[in-house]
């Protein structure tokens, strides 16, 4: 299983499609590795630098709507190649949603309120979270304090969470 806990990269905007997360251009690479220099480099949000942002980022804090958009496997491929198995948002496109799971990666949904929580009291610092996937947990720190957060999972996406995704689930089942 993979870690969904280390340090948070915040995205403050809705509907962040998956051409914005992984350009089209690219959708012609066959290793995920090959995706990596490319994340989120089509992003036009104020203040956002890629590589300077991106980097030793594990998991992202944005609002709702996230990997709107077409429904490639290439928006959840460019997140894990860059070690990102994390994404806290309000709502996701639904196809989206379901690929992250079926990579082994976490799509965490919170309320509005939550999430406006979370970009009021830890955006713009050295912000962390730390993920208790039996509890359905997620706790996020920062110098000056933190916030734990319950989600929800279905047992069939905390079963892929478990197995590594899809492949490894269906493999051990199939």
């Amino acid at each position: 299983m993979k870690t969904f806990d280390g340090n948070l990269l915040f995205l403050d905007r809705s509907d962040i499609n998956t051409d914005e997360i992984i350009p089209a251009r690219y959708l012609t690479e066959i290793e995920k590795s090959a995706l990596k220099p490319h994340l989120l480099e089509d992003l036009c949000l104020d203040g956002f630098v890629q590589h300077r942002d991106i980097r030793d980022k594990t998991a992202i804090v944005t609002r709702s709507n996230f990997g709107c958009g077409s429904s490639r496997e290439h928006a959840p491929w460019a997140l894990e190649a860059n070690q990102i198995h994390m994404v806290i948002a309000e709502s996701y496109a639904r196809i989206f949603r379901q690929n992250m799971f079926n990579c082994g990666m976490l799509a965490v949904e919170l309320p509005k309120e939550a999430i406006e929580t979370i970009f009021n009291c830890f955006a713009g610092t050295p912000a962390t979270a730390a993920t208790d996937i039996a509890a359905s947990t997620i706790t996020i720190r920062n110098g000056d304090g933190s916030e734990r957060f319950s989600f929800s999972l279905s047992d069939f996406d905390r079963a892929l969470l478990n197995a590594g995704g899809w492949v490894n689930y269906a493999d051990s089942r199939y």
